[in-house]
């Protein structure tokens, strides 16, 4: 098996221990990434939870956005309706006991693309197997978040089918595992000699590419020259970090 990787710097991710509990500010943003991921999903919309709950839409956008916070009872109205539990809302590292750490390495979980793209915490029913990398593959490699997106979990992988490696063969080849580092949706280059390989959202499903943002587009570049340059149009205010899952921190191909 090959494996390629970027090195850098990054803090250690915290260590199960580090949650005991969840405070109501964690409790309030993870409800809130749960419910942005839902709608981006499609299988929930504000005007469906206001019907659920009795709230106001511009009251449910508000606490969506950010821009206001919930009490305690509008918090337990919401997880009612939407049948969730406060235990659904803890960090992927207490709730995937089942995938214990190594103490020699990395677990990293295997994933469904649309699960790398929306789901902030890994679900133990979403994690299709664990990719086992010694301790100091992800040891330095350098993080750069939006503020959202550091609750995350940080390091996911993607199985590249076919289809999606050929635009950028020879670095990606069929079947490859792509592991992600959630917590790199900058457009910032991760080293200034060579370009950065992202993980980019198109609907639900994510292919890799190189980026640059021009006047208001995206640019996605393959790899191989023969394969077209796509475009992503970024709205007047919107962030191109919302189309970058994270950056490619290792390749492992086949061989």
């Amino acid at each position: 098996m090959t494996l390629l990787q970027e090195n850098g710097e990054r803090s250690s991710p915290l260590p199960v221990t580090d949650f005991p509990q969840m405070n109501f500010i964690q409790m309030h943003e993870r409800l809130r990434l749960e419910l942005l991921r839902r709608i981006q999903r499609g299988s929930l919309s504000v005007s469906l939870l206001a019907r659920q709950t009795g709230f106001g839409q511009s009251h449910l956008s508000n606490f969506l956005h950010d821009r206001r916070q919930l009490s305690l009872d509008a918090i337990d109205r919401i997880l009612a309706a939407q049948h969730l539990a406060a235990d659904d809302l803890l960090p992927g590292t207490q709730r995937n006991a089942g995938f214990p750490l190594e103490e020699d390495g990395s677990a990293i979980p295997v994933v469904s693309h649309a699960t790398a793209l929306f789901e902030p915490y890994i679900r133990p029913v979403a994690v299709r197997s664990m990719l086992h990398l010694p301790s100091a593959a992800l040891e330095s490699v350098r993080a750069r978040a939006s503020s959202s997106r550091r609750a995350w979990q940080r390091f996911v992988a993607v199985r590249i089918p076919a289809a999606d490696a050929l635009p950028m063969d020879p670095l990606v080849l069929p079947d490859a595992l792509a592991v992600i580092d959630r917590h790199y949706n900058s457009l910032t280059p991760y080293r200034l000699d060579r370009p950065t390989l992202y993980a980019v959202q198109t609907g639900a499903h994510l292919i890799l590419r190189y980026l640059e943002l021009v006047s208001t587009r995206l640019v996605l570049r393959p790899h191989h020259i023969d394969f077209p340059v796509e475009l992503i149009d970024v709205e007047l205010g919107e962030s191109p970090g919302k189309f970058i899952a994270g950056r490619v921190a290792l390749i492992l191909n086949e061989p």
